[in-house]
This record gives structure tokens, sequence and C-alpha cells, in this order.
């Protein structure tokens, strides 16, 4: 039995959104990784945030080949808006995030798709913090006390609600209005999953961070965004339930 449903995770089709902007260095290596990880079946949808590095160039002109559809952003939007077009493209039975930058491993995929393929989960977050990392103190710090938050608002109970690495149910992603532009779609998507009762599972994964040297994006202003987004989506609006006392949400540790 589970044999056949390891096969089955093998057998799902699967949209892989890369939101990408200013990620000359990386995409290459990402697009490689990317084609080469499990399971076969895959599209590939690379979303150009108006990229000014060269990107631009790369993906319209030798990297074309590595990749199903290409959607360009003319002017910079943001990862959420970049994010809100790829799931609008894609045509998956699940569908994956996978940031252009080589923090996140692909050859991972398996685990993330394994919990949707049992028929266990209908959305699963990669967890940085349930298995040995080199994350900076700070950064794990930061990402704990807004996990924190987010779970009091939403009765989760999560260990890495900022992960990048999430999969979906494409028909469970495509019924949620994004409406964050920038860093805010993690706890935006967690607080509107949460209120939808669908079920959330996380498996740990590896992760590599990268520092600002190397062209890491995301700043203080967006952890003050995120707390803004935990209280908006999970309080404010409408429509939605009182969260349940930290439920709903299973792990899975990495072996």
């Amino acid at each position: 039995m589970a044999q056949r449903k390891a096969l089955r995770a093998l057998l799902m089709r699967l949209s892989v959104i890369i939101p990408c902007y200013n990620e000359s260095a990386t995409i290459a290596a990402v697009l490689a990784a990317v084609a080469a990880a499990a399971p076969a079946d895959k599209e590939i949808i690379v979303v150009d945030d108006a990229s000014n590095d060269g990107c631009s160039a790369l993906l319209q002109g030798p990297l074309r080949g590595s990749f199903d559809v290409l959607i360009r952003h003319e002017r910079n939007r943001g990862k959420g808006a970049a994010l809100r077009s790829g799931f609008a493209a894609a045509t998956g039975d699940v569908v994956v995030v996978q940031d252009a930058d080589l923090e996140y491993d692909p050859q991972e995929y398996p685990r993330l798709l394994a919990p949707i393929a049992r028929g266990e989960a209908d959305v699963v977050d990669g967890s940085r913090f349930r298995s040995a990392g080199a994350s900076p103190l700070w950064h794990r710090a930061g990402n704990k006390a807004l996990t924190l938050a987010s779970n009091l608002f939403t009765g989760l109970d999560l260990t890495d609600m900022e992960t990048c690495y999430k999969a979906f149910r494409r028909e469970v992603i495509q019924s949620v209005e994004i409406e964050e532009e920038r860093f805010g779609f993690e706890p935006e998507i967690t607080a509107k999953i949460a209120a939808s009762g669908k079920r959330i599972k996380e498996v740990a994964i590896s992760y590599r961070p990268r520092g600002y040297s190397e062209g890491k994006h995301i700043g203080w202003r967006d952890g003050v965004r995120a707390l803004f987004c935990i209280v908006r989506y999970s309080v404010f609006a409408p429509g939605r339930p009182a969260p349940a006392p930290l439920a709903g949400v299973r792990a899975e540790a990495m072996t």
C-alpha cells in the first residue's frame, strides 16, 4: 500500500511556479535542477517580475527551452503578484512554489507531494526548522516569532509559516484570492487556507540560506508587513471563522 501511494505521488502532474526577479546568477541552475527532479510529468512556469539584471534576456534567449510557460510583468509588482499570475496559469494536479535562488532543493518535491498523494493533506508546507539547518540565529528568531503569531490567530501548530516551499492541490490554490503583492503572501495564504478548513501538513526540508550580498530581497519591512497580514487576514477579513486551538497540522520528520 505504501509503495502504491509513493508511486501515485510520482505519477501526479506537477506545476512548478518560479517567481523570478533579478536572478540572472541562479536561474539557469534552478531550471536545470527543477527539470531533473521527480516527478517527470511537470510543467515549469516562470514569472519574470520585470527583471533588469539580464535575467529577462536569458529567459527569452538561451534558456527558452528550459521551461513551458513564461509570464512577464511589465513592471516590478512583487512576489505575491508573480505567484498570482503563475497560479492562474497552472494546469497540474499539484502546484509547488520554487524560488529562483537555490535556497530550496527540487529533489525534495516527492516529500512535499507524498501527503497529498496519500490523501492526508490539501496543502503541504516544507519546514526549514524541523531539520538541522544553517539558518542564521536572527533569521530563525524572526521566523519563529511570526509563526507563533500566525498560530495564535489561525489555531494551527506550524513551525515555519514563512517557508517558501509550499505545495497545493491546484483547485485549492486557484480558489483563493491572493491580495498581497509582495512577501505578505505567506501569512495571507496561511490564514485563508486555515479559515477554509483545508488540511495542512508540514514536512521537514533542507535549506541553504543566502545572504543579501548574494541577492536576497526580503528585509525587515517585510517582517512588519507579515505581522500586519497575520492580523488582517485572520481577524478583519469578512467571514473568517474562529480558529480551533492549535489543530489541523501534522508533521513528518526528515529521514
